[in-house]
């Protein structure tokens, strides 16, 4: 038999909850509602589904809230699409380093969100096996630089400890990961857990420029993170693990 997404949707609004899973319905998708975090945490305890559409503004703990948890818990690696009332570039990057992996505003059309469910759930899925982000705590050196996984923090010559967002962090991580490989846009959106911006597949380019900001890498000619055209992203320069901590 085949597989059924399953959509849990999570917003305190009776009527958003009833038509956006209605229109899913009628689209093949199985879909679970929840009025609100309690509800949510219920419901998760005793079911597994595929991706959860998660409402940023509630009574009680809200969306960014409850992101920070679904990441930090038994189900981090279920896609979470956050709604909002506001279009804010801020709530933006705050959701994206909770770990929602798109973002949404309301007022929005039910075929876009299908749309952007779909192309979630596709991005989860068509990741390589052997890309992987291991979690073991280890000192990591590129450069002039150090990744302290541990801290998660960059250190650079000089002993100067350079402090990373989450999503910074992430992203630098699959790099080094994966040295002198290339890595598209899909794969890295998929890899980090998070978006930035309404297109579907350029969200990834403004955590980069931050990056390179970070690791003092010029845009224009850079040593460690190079753009390779129509293709993506390769991180140019060898990585040796030069500690490992028990």
């Amino acid at each position: 038999m085949d597989h059924i997404d399953h959509i849990l949707i999570v917003d305190d609004d009776r009527e958003i909850r009833e038509l956006v899973a209605s229109y899913l319905k009628k689209n093949g998708l199985r879909v679970d509602v929840a009025a609100d975090g309690r509800h949510m945490r219920a419901f998760l305890e005793a079911n597994s589904v595929d991706l959860i559409v998660l409402d940023l503004m509630m009574p009680g703990d809200d969306g960014l809230v409850l992101c920070r948890e679904l990441r930090a818990g038994k189900h981090k690696a279920t896609p979470v699409l956050m709604l909002t009332a506001r279009n804010d570039e801020t709530d933006r990057i705050v959701g994206l380093e909770m770990g929602a992996d798109d973002y949404l505003a309301k007022p929005f059309a039910a075929r876009e969100l299908l749309a952007r469910i779909k192309a979630v759930l596709r991005r989860t899925r068509m990741l390589p096996p052997n890309l992987q982000i291991t979690e073991v705590g280890q000192l990591l050196t590129f450069g002039d630089w150090q990744l302290d996984t541990t801290g998660r923090h960059l250190i650079d010559r000089n002993g100067t400890v350079v402090a990373l967002s989450g999503a910074e962090y992430r992203l630098l991580r699959v790099f080094v990961d994966h040295p002198q490989r290339v890595l598209n846009r899909d794969q890295l959106l998929n890899l980090t857990q998070g978006r930035e911006a309404e297109l579907f597949d350029r969200s990834i380019d403004l955590l980069v420029s931050r990056l390179r900001q970070r690791l003092s890498d010029d845009a224009r000619e850079p040593a460690y993170i190079k753009t390779v055209r129509s293709e993506g992203y390769v991180f140019a320069v060898p990585v040796e693990i030069s500690e490992v901590r028990q």
